[in-house]
This record gives structure tokens, C-alpha cells and sequence, in this order.
């Protein structure tokens, strides 16, 4: 958010920050973790499904509140957030979305403040609804949204406002002798990713009655789903001041003693070193930054969208029922107002599905137009999003042209096909990279068509920005491949290479210290005729990194490989590559910069 007395500053990742810092409010759309207390245990056959056993799906107040576009917040900055305007659109919501699965109603940052963005708070320092904003009450306010059969969502930052400590001597609730001196450190050190709260000091047990009493609020209240925001390390900030996991754990165990199934969402730019904790204590995390543009539209396609398609990969093994990868609100819905075209509303629901992100709108439900309907509403994209299946990956480098997938439970491939470039490209999807050849059928999701048959591979002409998103079954045959280790003896390292140990590498082994010239050659590539090669490379990376690759005396592409998450984990990409019949040499030169530490290469036998 942007404070209204804050000037604006040079980069959009400030601009996200400057909300709140002087007075005590926050906002941003949080991230997502992992299995919480409600998953806990067996449940009853006729018990109430676990907390995030799959995405959830709903709106969000924050893309308005965040919004300059002409009439959203005629009051002030961040004024759209009212109890009105909530039940305007939670009436929306259950009347055009519900029946689609969108079933929360997520209030964010604002609903404690005034329109100047003073807080307020009750008599035990928790935050209270500014009865301007909020007439009747958060509880009012619940009991609407319960009433259309949704569930109700709000929102707090980490940590101990510092407007409602009260020089110390305010009592927490239900916690006799406890006040607000003791539940932070004595030396009021800040927390969170705008500094404007105390860092609460666990060590002693009044700051767990604390989180305790915040908790017990909003079970009372009837809420359902709670966003902790400005949570770190993440949040643009790193170091212990900032390392909530202790708060996260508490407010889960705050939860599990609250008397209500309550989903805890994190925000915001998860530090990924720490996604184990998040999948302990949360329900779901926020893996980037807002992807609003704080502009005269909801968001643009530069700032912040495009950022999730380098970002998203790094996580996709973290997700898993319980906890999911938030990729923040899907704003696609009310055109103009939006600030995208309809190819970037495809692509960024496409990319949304197949990474089985949260899918919660921040658009007008009240105003969406014909278009952002029929995405919104596609029960076979939704469904690619809420089904079994893994989260999807980039199945090629990550380049202008990509292509991601993922294998079904039934044996069926979900492909997603992207060209990120500003002006029209074709891209293609070779049958290779998911593992066989010959026959497939394939099913256009967004045009809800059958296609018929595709031989080897799918190549379409895509618009700038655009998407295609198919169900791909195989007909034909497994593909049949040699392996080849990158650490086999036959390979000639040169530079700086060498051979390291990998437990998720194949072999056990990998070549590493890939950089400023580094190179490995791997001999004697063996194929029995001439022809361009779908050959699969399995890598480790912690962090999106760069390669030339090159077959024989060719000269050679640079090409991005995604994260793998950390380097502890090994991922595959697909390369085409030209190949001559007998004996080849397949090159990866770091040329001058940082390359993936490679595991190995698969190569069919034929072309």
C-alpha cells in the first residue's frame, strides 16, 4: 500500500511498502502455508473438509482499496474499504461466483482505521473496526457473509501495533497480571515488513496470551480465514528482528485453541529457506510481492504479473493440501479497470491454474464484463487449479516461449503453452518432453474443444502476452532414451567443474562450480540418425541461472533454466538440439556468469 502521507517513490516494490510506516496500518495480499492445526488428526467421515484441502477461492478488498482509477476511492487512498462496500460485493459474489467455488469474502488492510489510517484499539490492545468504516461491527459483518453461505476473511500485521501499546500498561485479555510491557522486548525493537509494530518476545508467556486473545476475537466474531501480513523473513526484510516463524507458530496454536477452524495465510515474499516452517504452522504463503500497481488500474502487466512466471517455479514442490503457493489476487475480471488485455487475463489465470494458486479475485464483481466471466468461470480451468494433480513446471527454459506441464493422476498431461514476448511468436510442445511419442489427443480448456489428434507435438501462434492451456492424452508409445551421467569419467571438465555429491541426483553425483568459464562436455552421445533431439536435462539450481548449450562445433544458445527451489532438489528441462548420427559431444559452457549444476541428460534414440 501507499500511505497517503508518503511520497511516491521510484520503484514499484517501495511504492508497496510506503503504506503504513508512520501511522499503524498495513496492507498487501498475503502468501500461503502449509497443513495447520485443523489438518491435525483424523476427522469424522462427517466432519467439515481440513483447512486448505485445496486452494481457496474468493475476493479480495485489497486490489480496490490499492487502486487510482477514477471513483474507487473517492474518499482518500485506500477509502473503498467499508462495510458497504463489503457486503456489495460479498451479495456479488454468492449471486454470480459461488456456485463456480469462489466462497471467501477476504477483508484486508484498513478495517481498524479511520480514513486517515489512525488505528484504534480495545481496552486489551487489540484492534477494533472503526465504526465509520464499519457501523455495525466485524461480527455483523460475518454473520452477512456466513448468511450467503461464504466464509469470512480478515486481516492483521505481525506483530504488536505500536499504537496499541499504551506505554506498556495495557492488560492483555484473559491473562491476569500479563500487559503489553511483557509481551514484547523490553528495548521495543520492530518488526514486520513496514517497522511499524514490536516484535513480541515469546520467551515470555504473555505474548502467547496475547496472540491467544487476538485469536479468540476473531473465532468469537465468526471469521474464518485470517491474512498475517508483513511477515519475514520475507517481506523485503531479513535478519532476527525480522523472523516471525515464532509468531506464525503461535497463531497456530492460538487457532487450534480458538474453538474455530480458522485458515492462516501469510504475506508477504516468503523467504523460501524458511518454506518448511511456513508448510508447519500455516495454511498457505505469499510467494511474491503485491501484484497490484498502486496506478489508475487494478494492475499492469509489468508491474507486478509477468514477475510470477520466473518466480513460481522455485516453489512448486513446496505446495500440497494443507498449504498452498499464493500468488497473490487474479484481477482479470472488469477490463478497462483491470489495465491488461485479454490475452495477459488468459495468461495470468493460466499460469494461476496450473501453479494451484488461491484463486481470489480483487475486481468489482459487480461490474466484471463478458470476458472476465468466461475466465473467472471456466469449470475445466478451475478444475486444473482444485484437482490432484502436482503443481505444474517449466518444461523448457524460461525464455520469451515457454512451455509448463504436469502429469495426471489418469495418465493425462496438463500443458500450458506462453509467449511472454511483446509481439506474436508460435510456440510448441514436443510430446518428447513429457516422456513419450508418436499420438495424443488433445483438449483445448479455455475453448472447451477437442482438437483431435497431434502427432509428436502442438505448435500454435500465440499473441504477445498470449496462452493456450490443453488436457493432452497419449496414444502412443513411451519414449525410449539413453542416459548419459555428467560426472561419468568419459566427460571432459574444464575451468572451474568438478564433481560434488548430490543425494537427488541420479547417480548420487553432480558436476558443479559451473562459472566464469566453466564448462562440461559430455562424449560420446550416441544417436543412430541425423536429426533435431528433444533432449531432457535433470540440474540443480537455487536460483534461476543461465547456460550455454551447445551439440559438437555448433555455436551454441544461452538459455534460462528455472529454479529448482533450492540445492538440494533436482529438477528436468527440454532442449532441442541438432545431432548427427554416431558419436556427439553436448556442451554446457558458463560462459561469464553462473550456470546450474547439472545432473545428467536423457536423449531418445530417435529424433
Amino acid at each position: 500500500m501507499r500511505s497517503p502521507s508518503y511520497p511516491v517513490l521510484p520503484t514499484r516494490a517501495l511504492r508497496a511498502l510506503v503504506v503504513l510506516a508512520l501511522t499503524a496500518g498495513i496492507a498487501t495480499t498475503a502468501p500461503a502455508a502449509h497443513a495447520g492445526p485443523a489438518a491435525a488428526g483424523s476427522a469424522p467421515a462427517d466432519a467439515a473438509p481440513a483447512v486448505a484441502a485445496k486452494p481457496y477461492m474468493g475476493w479480495s478488498s485489497w486490489s480496490m482499496q490499492s487502486s487510482k482509477y477514477p471513483g474507487l476511492n473517492p474518499d482518500g487512498d485506500y477509502s473503498y474499504l467499508t462495510e458497504a462496500n463489503v457486503l456489495k460485493q460479498t451479495d456479488a459474489l454468492a449471486a454470480k461466483l459461488k456456485k463456480y467455488g469462489y466462497d471467501h469474502v477476504n477483508i484486508d488492510a484498513g478495517w481498524w482505521m479511520d480514513k486517515s489510517w489512525k488505528t484504534g484499539f480495545d481496552q486489551y490492545g487489540r484492534q477494533t473496526p472503526d465504526p465509520v468504516r464499519f457501523p455495525h461491527g466485524m461480527k455483523s459483518v460475518a454473520d452477512h457473509i456466513h448468511s450467503k453461505g461464504l466464509k469470512a476473511g480478515i486481516y492483521l500485521p505481525v506483530g504488536l501495533e505500536k499504537g496499541a501499546y499504551g506505554d506498556g500498561k495495557v492488560p492483555v485479555w484473559n491473562a491476569p497480571g500479563c500487559t503489553t510491557a511483557d509481551v514484547v522486548y523490553p528495548d521495543l525493537r520492530t518488526t514486520n515488513g513496514w517497522d511499524n509494530a514490536y516484535k513480541l518476545d515469546f520467551d515470555n508467556p504473555c505474548a502467547q496470551k496475547y496472540i491467544d486473545s487476538q485469536a479468540q476475537q476473531f473465532a468469537d466474531w465468526g471469521y474464518d480465514f485470517l491474512k498475517l501480513d508483513g511477515v519475514g523473513p520475507g517481506s523485503f526484510k531479513s535478519g532476527d528482528n525480522y523472523n516471525n516463524v515464532a509468531d506464525v507458530a503461535a497463531w497456530q496454536k492460538a487457532i487450534a485453541t480458538a474453538g474455530r477452524p480458522i485458515h492462516l495465510e501469510l504475506s508477504w515474499s516468503l523467504d523460501i529457506g524458511h518454506a518448511a516452517d511456513w508448510k508447519q504452522y500455516s495454511n498457505g504463503w505469499r510467494i511474491d510481492t503485491d501484484v497490484e500497481c498502486y496506478c489508475n488500474t487494478l494492475v499492469t502487466w509489468e508491474n507486478s504479473v509477468n514477475d510470477r512466471w520466473d518466480d513460481a517455479p522455485a516453489w512448486s514442490r513446496k505446495a500440497a493440501p494443507g498449504g498452498w503457493n499464493d500468488l497473490d489476487a487474479i484481477d482479470v475480471g472488469n477490463g478497462e479497470m483491470d489495465g491488461l488485455t485479454k490475452a495477459e487475463r488468459q495468461s495470468y489465470m493460466t499460469l494461476w491454474a496450473i501453479n494451484k494458486s488461491p484463486l481470489f479475485t480483487g475486481d468489482d464483481i459487480t461490474k466484471l464484463d463478458s470476458y472476465g466471466v468466461s475466465l473467472l468461470t471456466n469449470k475445466e480451468v478451475i478444475a486444473v487449479d482444485q484437482n490432484d494433480s502436482p503443481v505444474a513446471r517449466p518444461v523448457t527454459p524460461v525464455g520469451d516461449q515457454q512451455v509448463w506441464g504436469t502429469k495426471n493422476p489418469d495418465g493425462s498431461y496438463t500443458v500450458a503453452l506462453f509467449n511472454l514476448g511483446d509481439s506474436p511468436a508460435s510456440v510448441t510442445a514436443d510430446w518428447a518432453s513429457f516422456g513419450f511419442t508418436g499420438n495424443a489427443s488433445v483438449r483445448d480448456l479455455w475453448n472447451k474443444a477437442n482438437l483431435g489428434t497431434h502427432k509428436n507435438r502442438i505448435t500454435e501462434a500465440l499473441p504477445a502476452h498470449g496462452s493456450r492451456l490443453f488436457t493432452v492424452e497419449p496414444a502412443g508409445s513411451a519414449l525410449t532414451t539413453t542416459s548419459y551421467e555428467a560426472e561419468a569419467t568419459a566427460n571432459t571438465l574444464s575451468g572451474n567443474a568438478s564433481v560434488a555429491g548430490c543425494d537427488a541426483c541420479s547417480g548420487g553425483k553432480k558436476v558443479g562450480n559451473l562459472y566464469t568459464g566453466g564448462k562440461l562436455r559430455i562424449n560420446d552421445v550416441m544417436v543412430k540418425k541425423d536429426g533435431i533431439y528433444t533432449v531432457k536435462v535433470a540440474y540443480v539450481s537455487g536460483d534461476p541461472r543461465s547456460v550455454t548449450v551447445l551439440s559438437n562445433s555448433g555455436n551454441g544458445t544461452s538459455l534460462k533454466f528455472p529454479s529448482t527451489g533450492d540445492w538440494g532438489t533436482a529438477e528436468t528441462v527440454s532442449l532441442q538440439l541438432a545431432l548427427k548420427a554416431g558419436s556427439n559431444t553436448i556442451t554446457f559452457d558458463s560462459g561469464s556468469g553462473y550456470a546450474p549444476d547439472i545432473d545428467r541428460i536423457v536423449v531418445p534414440q530417435s529424433a
